[in-house]
């Protein structure tokens, strides 16, 4: 149960054995089916979740309803809300699973006790949240700089993994369109093949 995560955190940083179990004895496995929240709005996040099988997406809702998808998430990739978590203030978010999913998820205090006793989890830690930050600077970029057929080619060429794996409406909202026009760019886009 533990080999994906620990080689995702062997790309970062060397651990001994006792680090090792540290951090195994303080992870939470869970399996959660599909369409259920693990966050929604006005909650504290109290986990970061480390995804053993499945798909997730986080998003906001306007004051008339509509979605905007943050981000997708799949194995191998963490999921949470930084800020309400760091902070333990309520989220403005929602965290849904797309797939049935098989998580490792470690608790606030839980990452508090193994920041004390493995402080080279911190250096993990800020290299996730780094990349998180330049994922999130670069979508931004995009979207005040390319077209809505930009985005989506690049949507498509650097995550076609998930973009078999969600219906086209939620890519809209990712590339923060309406399903329609999601639907005109890719038409025509087909026709100019």
């Amino acid at each position: 149960m533990f080999e994906q995560i620990d080689n995702s955190v062997s790309r970062h940083i060397q651990l001994t054995q006792e680090e090792l179990q540290l951090f195994h004895d303080l992870l939470q496995y869970k399996k959660v089916k599909k369409k259920q929240f693990l966050l929604q709005e006005g909650e504290v996040c109290n986990f970061e979740a480390y995804i053993l099988k499945g798909c997730i997406r986080s998003y906001y809702l306007n004051k008339e309803g509509t979605e905007t998808i943050l981000a997708f998430a799949v194995e191998d990739w963490w999921v949470s809300d930084l800020s309400s978590f760091a902070e333990q203030k309520p989220s403005n978010m929602f965290i849904e699973t797309v797939e049935d999913c098989e998580l490792l998820s470690i608790d606030y205090q839980s990452k508090v006790e193994l920041f004390e006793k493995a402080p080279k989890f911190e250096k993990y830690y800020r290299l996730l949240v780094q990349r998180s930050l330049g994922v999130l600077q670069q979508r931004f970029y995009a979207s005040i700089s390319q077209t809505a057929e930009e985005r989506y080619l690049a949507f498509m060429e650097k995550y076609p993994h998930i973009a078999q794996r969600v219906p086209q409406h939620q890519i809209a909202r990712y590339l923060g369109v309406s399903p329609e026009f999601l639907s005109k760019v890719r038409s025509n886009m087909y026709k100019k093949l």
